[in-house]
């Protein structure tokens, strides 16, 4: 089977022939660089994604979060359940663990938001 990807490691964008046999890589060509023969190869053996969403607060508001290391593909709608899922207490800053170890990763909150009675612009946190 013969799969062609567009290369996404580099602003290059090289167009890859990957010849797949029996669930394996036989050939690569097209790359302009090694990184873009293991995207490739990665691509097509075990693809992985970071998941980008939003999660709902306790308070109704959402805040965005992300995986912190990418997921297996085929893992991704498990993963929006889980995320779907959970409703998280407030404050909640940046780079704050929201849930651990979905798939091998953890949801980290990107952005953050909080009440003016926490005390958080003046600690420094905003």
């Amino acid at each position: 089977m013969k799969r062609n990807l567009t290369c996404i490691v580099c602003p290059m964008g090289c167009s890859i022939d990957v010849n797949i046999e029996n669930g394996e890589v036989i050939d690569i060509s097209g790359n302009s660089c090694p990184r873009g023969a293991e995207y490739a190869k990665n691509e097509c053996i075990s693809p992985v994604r970071t998941v980008t969403t939003t999660i709902r607060c306790s308070d109704g508001s959402v805040i965005p979060v992300k995986t912190d290391m990418p997921i297996p593909k085929d893992k991704v709608f498990e993963c929006m359940k889980i995320i779907n899922h959970t409703s998280i207490p407030l404050p909640v800053y940046p780079g704050d663990v929201i849930i651990k170890d979905v798939f091998g990763s953890n949801i980290v909150a990107t952005g953050g938001t909080y009440n003016d009675n926490c005390g958080c612009k003046k600690q420094g946190r905003f």
